[in-house]
């Protein structure tokens, strides 16, 4: 048996020694999440004793979380947009720069009540269809995702969440047998540069699926097949909001300018002001 505490500060001296960023934070994250405590409960039980199985247990998982294996991977779940996703080894961890793609679409439906048709292109774990059905009560959507993986997680996410009901979750190559009519599409595409792969954090590099991150030579790939897609997709009046990459934003617009959906003004910023989420303009009739 062992006091919370000890425990805490003993991960906590082992994520030090390894490097990590912030280890007093990751080792109460860790706690928290390997025991289901909230911060309340570790502050004031701190001296209860843990029994030598869940010591034990929690010392494996920060083994691995010292190697540069995410906190989110070793306890399969992330948050996003105050909702809770399960995840699988072939879907990307959820950020909280996607969550810029969520604000820019509230932004230009302001009416929470339409009964939007939402499209979601590589769907992931789901996090961005669940996030806009939970904002638009009338909407009902449609993910797709080349990974079977990946959709049956979105698909079990979205029924967790109790949007099953108004969505559906598709395997397939962007949006190849789908036919039109969406008010929206949004997509968070592979824009990584191949020859980039390599020089990513370990724990993108390792843990995170490649599927989800190699956007081809120039990290364009995907936004290309998008561009080409979205007149076919779009209602008219509908709009697409794509994440971007670092550095991105200028080639992007330029590929959708050039399949006649111009960029409605410069990309909406994350909380880092990195350009974030390229919108474009309402799609003509």
């Amino acid at each position: 048996m062992i006091p919370r505490a000890a425990l805490l500060r003993e991960i906590a001296a082992g994520f030090a020694a390894a490097g990590l960023e912030a280890p007093e934070r990751e080792a109460r994250a860790l706690l928290r999440a390997g025991l289901g405590l909230t911060d309340l409960d570790l502050v004031a039980r701190a001296d209860m004793a843990l029994p030598a199985e869940d010591a034990a247990r929690l010392r494996a998982l920060a083994s691995r979380r010292a190697a540069g294996e995410p906190l989110a991977r070793l306890v399969g779940r992330r948050e996003f947009w105050s909702l809770d996703f399960a995840l699988s080894p072939e879907t990307l961890v959820p950020r909280p720069e996607t969550e810029t793609l969520v604000e820019a679409a509230l932004a230009l439906f302001p009416e929470r009540h339409a009964a939007l048709r939402i499209l979601d292109l590589g769907t992931g774990s789901g996090a961005l269809l669940a996030a806009l059905l939970g904002e638009y009560p009338a909407a009902v959507g449609i993910g797709v995702d080349l990974s079977h993986g990946a959709a049956r997680q979105a698909r079990q996410n979205l029924a967790a969440l109790g949007f099953g009901a108004r969505a559906a979750v598709v395997v397939g190559h962007w949006a190849e047998a789908l036919g039109g009519g969406f008010d929206l599409v949004v997509s968070n595409p592979p824009y990584i540069p191949s020859t980039d792969i390599a020089a990513l954090d370990r724990e993108v590099r390792h843990h995170d699926p490649h599927l989800a991150l190699d956007g081809g030579p120039q990290g364009l790939d995907a936004y290309r097949a998008l561009a080409h897609a979205l007149p076919g997709l779009l209602a008219p009046g509908g709009r697409a909001v794509l994440e971007l990459g670092i550095g991105q934003e200028d080639d992007v617009a330029a590929l959708l300018a050039a399949a006649g959906l111009p960029a409605d003004g410069a990309a909406r910023r994350d909380l880092a002001g990195i350009a974030r989420a390229i919108v474009t303009r309402p799609a003509r009739v």
